[in-house]
């Protein structure tokens, strides 16, 4: 399993976490994500995806799990693009703080399957 960081560095105890969540401890690509407002957002979405260093085969084939940026547009222009990429939507994670801890902390609070969670929709379309 592959982990596209796009967001903070991951703590070993978040990865001993995800890896509990997952069952094997993924590989993990640091990608640098500063969004530049002044451009496309679905050029930088590309440019992001490219990053991961994957090739065509890769995508289609490799488990992938994403660590989205935190600026919700690129977020979404980057898992759009991803899913062009793969041809469903790749799991992310969910991370937030821990209630009360000084200094701030977070912690992986799930993976969110987005595929499980579009076909899930696509029932309530009515």
């Amino acid at each position: 399993m592959l982990l596209l960081n796009y967001a903070h560095p991951l703590t070993e105890e978040q990865l001993a976490h995800l890896e509990a969540l997952v069952g094997v401890r993924p590989e993990v690509r640091s990608l640098a994500a500063q969004a530049d407002r002044s451009q496309s957002f679905a050029e930088q979405a590309c440019a992001l995806a490219d990053a991961a260093g994957l090739t065509g085969e890769a995508w289609q084939t490799m488990p992938v799990l994403i660590n989205p940026p935190g600026l919700a547009a690129l977020a979404l222009a980057l898992l759009t693009e991803v899913h062009g990429r793969c041809g469903y939507f790749v799991p992310v994670l969910n991370i937030r703080p821990v209630p009360g801890s000084v200094p701030p902390r977070f912690e992986i609070a799930e993976i969110i399957n987005l595929q499980a969670l579009r076909d899930e929709a696509r029932t309530r379309r009515g």
